[in-house]
This record gives structure tokens, C-alpha cells and sequence, in this order.
């Protein structure tokens, strides 16, 4: 199977054809909507799932295990973040308040597509480290804190330029105009670990390690076999709002188009040499990737709209929800899990197998 191949197969799985049957339900207008209850609770639920998966397979597994791929996880998420900052100011000339935004956006990771990772994986037959879990819930926050950090690091400089090129008497309404836009890291902190996502994940994770595999059997039939069912019902919901942002991606620009898609691809096939390199299993390395190439679209806005107010939330949300999103679940992933087969030393998908083909 080559990687087209791949990719096709993975647009005619359930989770995929879901998703865009929500796209078009948007589109044409239709007035189908998810239940407010059902749409609150499948998030908790997806979220718990894996968090118990988790806490199982740390258990098994030891902390001291997982320390490394954490750490090496935490430190490729600040590069990049400070990467994409680079990148939407200098070449996407972008202001401080929607690099920064963005950039954190980028940094941070993303729940549900970690889930829909899972059900990928499934559908090939191929496992994970379970403890990757851990990591996604320490990864949440850290680009979120490293962004608004040098966020206010910029406004006291441009309040400490402010005040040297007025008099003193001018610069009582520079602080209460600029010193308004600084954050505390301790509120970002606050907000980021106790949002019900980082709650739901750690909770699970810890009743996961406790319980263990024998504890778990009780309960192995609604999260377990149970989960890809309720993906499916959710990836409508994401449909849906995918959908009616599609509209507001010609307002984003060319560049964040290209930057939505250019960098998640960067990002994840770098964490899947990383994490091969490291010595995780095949599945194991395509995760580490996604969770590299995700971006936050759930716990981002509800963050970014106080730590960093004045940046435009239709470019975080647009371009995470309505273009990063779709790609990487439809197209990234099989890409991802090609490298991953082919850096493993499995020749059952040729990477390149389609080129040969088409010269020949």
C-alpha cells in the first residue's frame, strides 16, 4: 500500500466520512445539531478514556520510562513555538499580540485529534505507548505560558519606550493604556490546569494508575469498545463547526493558509524521527508526531481570550479548527504513519512507491 492508497482509505473510515458529512450538513444550511448535552459530554468521555489507557499503561510502564519522551516532548514544543512566533512576524508580518497568539496555538496540542489519532491507529492494527497521554496533559499548558510570558515581556518594553519619549507627566495614561494588556502567568497557569480538559485527563490518569488493568476489565466495555463510536458521533459536531468556519478562511490570508498546513507537517514528521530515535514502537512514534502537529482549537480560545485579548480570535480558531484540523486528521496522519513505517524498517507502504510508478 503506498501513501495515497493510505490516505484514501483513511477518507472512507467512519470518523473521516463523519467529519465531512458535518462539513456539508453546514454547508447547505441544514439545521442538524448535536444535542447541547451530548456535545458537552463526549469531550469528558473522549478525555477519559485515554487518561485511563494512560494511567494503565504508566503503571506497566514506570515513570522513569516515560521521563525522557516528556521532557525531549516539552522541549520541542517551546522551539517551536518560539519558531512559529518567528515565522508569523517576520515572514507573515502578523502584530506581537496574533504571533504570539498563534504561535501558542501551534505550541499547544490538541485533544480530539489525539483521540481520532488512536482510532487511526486501530484501524491499522497498529498499538502505542499509553503513557502518551501523560504527556499530551503536560504538554496543554506549556505553550500557552511560554507565549503570554513573552508576551508581557514585549508590552513593559513598549511601555518602558513609551514613558522615556514622553515627559513624566504624560505617563500616567501610558501604564493604564499598555499595563492593561499584561497578564499574569500565574492566572494562564490557573486557567490552563484546572480547564475540566487538563481536570478530566489528570484525574483519569491517576484512577487509571490505581486501578490498573484488573480494575479496568469492569469497566473495559464503555471505554474501550465503546470509544471509536463515540468519536464518530463527535467528529459531526466538528464537522459541523469546521463547516461554518470555511467561510472565513479567505479572510486569513494566503500566508496562514500555507502556515496552517506547512508547519503541522514540519512539526509532526520531526517528533516521529524524534520519537523513533528515541526508541518508541511504530504507533508510538506517529502519536508523538501528532501530538507535534496538532493545534489547540478547544483550549486555546477559552485561554487566549484573556491572557492575550487584543489578538483576533478568528485567526486562531479559523485557521486550527477550519484548516489544521481537517488536514491533519485526512492527510498528515497517514503521512506521518508512512514515515514511521518506512524509518522502522517495515516495507509494507512505500513511501515513494507512487513516483516510481508514475515514471515508469
Amino acid at each position: 500500500m503506498d501513501i495515497l492508497q493510505l490516505i484514501q482509505s483513511n477518507l472512507l473510515t467512519p470518523i473521516i466520512l463523519f467529519f465531512l458529512f458535518g462539513i456539508i450538513a453546514a454547508r447547505i444550511k441544514s439545521d442538524l445539531k448535536i444535542p447541547e448535552a451530548i456535545s458537552e459530554f463526549l469531550p469528558i468521555y473522549l478525555l477519559a478514556a485515554i487518561g485511563l489507557h494512560g494511567g494503565i499503561e504508566m503503571r506497566n510502564t514506570g515513570f522513569e520510562n516515560m521521563l525522557i519522551p516528556m521532557l525531549v516532548a516539552i522541549g520541542l514544543s517551546l522551539l517551536f513555538t518560539l519558531n512559529h512566533y518567528q515565522i508569523l512576524r517576520r515572514l507573515g508580518k502578523f502584530n506581537i499580540f496574533d504571533s504570539y497568539a498563534l504561535a501558542s496555538t501551534y505550541g499547544a496540542v490538541g485533544a480530539v485529534t489525539f483521540s481520532v489519532g488512536l482510532s487511526f491507529l486501530k484501524n491499522q492494527g497498529v498499538s502505542s505507548e499509553g503513557y502518551l497521554a501523560a504527556i499530551l496533559a503536560v504538554l496543554e499548558p506549556v505553550a500557552f505560558i511560554l507565549a503570554i510570558f513573552l508576551t508581557n515581556m514585549a508590552v513593559a518594553k513598549q511601555i518602558r519606550a513609551k514613558k522615556q519619549s514622553f515627559t513624566t507627566d504624560d505617563t500616567s495614561d501610558i501604564d493604564v493604556g499598555l499595563q492593561g494588556t499584561k497578564t499574569k502567568l500565574s492566572q494562564v497557569l490557573h486557567e490552563s490546569v484546572t480547564g475540566k480538559a487538563i481536570v478530566i485527563l489528570l484525574g483519569s490518569i491517576v484512577i487509571g494508575y490505581i486501578i490498573g488493568e484488573d480494575g479496568f476489565s469492569s469497566i473495559q466495555i464503555v471505554f474501550d469498545e465503546m470509544f471509536t463510536g463515540a468519536i464518530v458521533i463527535f467528529m459531526i459536531e466538528m464537522g459541523i463547526i469546521a463547516g461554518q468556519r470555511l467561510g472565513d478562511i479567505k479572510k486569513v490570508g494566503v500566508f496562514l493558509i500555507a502556515f496552517s498546513i506547512i508547519m503541522p507537517t514540519f512539526n509532526g514528521i520531526i517528533g516521529v524521527l524524534v520519537a523513533t530515535v528515541m526508541g518508541l514502537s511504530l504507533g508510538g512514534a506517529v502519536m508523538f508526531g501528532l501530538l507535534l502537529a496538532s493545534a489547540s482549537f478547544i483550549a486555546a480560545p477559552a485561554v487566549l481570550r484573556h491572557a492575550i485579548p487584543q489578538a483576533n480570535p478568528s485567526l486562531y480558531i479559523t485557521s486550527a479548527l477550519g484548516i489544521t484540523f481537517p488536514y491533519n486528521i485526512i492527510v498528515l496522519l497517514p503521512i506521518m504513519f508512512a514515515v514511521s513505517t518506512l524509518v522502522h524498517g517495515d516495507g509494507s507502504i512505500d513511501l515513494f512507491n507512487y513516483v516510481s510508478d508514475g515514471l515508469t
